[in-house]
């Protein structure tokens, strides 16, 4: 027979279950429908969590279990826009811009991720602090890689001592963006030459 203090013992040892897992098809099902209706509106904050919820056929509670707000959900969301940049093999400023130049190819390619993004973007004025957050989250981290790898170049010799890091990085960006926009670049950027003729054309002018 089993004393009290042994059922109580017995159960201070027995581990509470764990919490409910995270549905990943669920959380995929919520930021994808946080993107299209960002794409069908006309502002972010004309979203609703009914909206999202509703589009992505899930509860508002599931969605208030992952992010206490809206404007949390929307920084992610618009995260998930972004290819996340590769480790780079270091052996070449040249090869490792080429690297980050098909991301970058890859990324304009979508007209979806263009257009929510730019959606995204001219709410600034309306919603300085959120439109800051998102930058922080998409635009920054890799403005910082691309810096470093840029200094870097300019360490080893491969380019130019005086180089303006922040134009230079203007230059590979634009560029990549306007070819794509005006030559109505499609398909696998990895599959062309493409990102390998923008980096070596920019680097005529960046080079030592």
């Amino acid at each position: 027979m089993t004393t009290t203090d042994e059922t109580q013992t017995a159960g201070a040892q027995t581990p509470r279950p764990a919490g409910r897992p995270r549905s990943a098809r669920a959380e995929k099902a919520i930021i994808d429908a946080t993107l299209d209706l960002v794409g069908e509106s006309a502002g972010l904050f004309e979203l609703s969590i009914e909206a999202i919820a509703a589009r992505a056929g899930v509860g508002k509670t599931t969605i208030y279990r992952r992010w206490s707000n809206k404007e949390d959900l929307l920084v992610d969301a618009l995260a998930t826009l972004k290819t996340p940049l590769p480790p780079l093999a270091g052996v070449s400023v040249r090869e490792d811009l080429i690297v980050y130049a098909k991301v970058f190819l890859r990324d304009a390619c979508d007209a979806r991720s263009r257009c929510v993004m730019n959606i995204a973007m001219n709410e600034v004025e309306r919603h300085p602090r959120l439109v800051e957050r998102i930058r922080q989250a998409t635009i920054e981290p890799r403005r910082a890689a691309i810096a470093a790898l840029l200094r870097r170049g300019v360490a080893t010799g491969e380019l130019r001592a005086d180089l303006d890091v922040p134009i230079a990085m203007a230059n590979l960006v634009g560029t990549v963006m306007w070819y794509v926009r005006t030559e109505g670049v499609a398909g696998d950027a990895d599959s062309s030459d493409l990102a390998e003729r923008l980096v070596d054309h920019l680097l005529a002018g960046l080079g030592s």
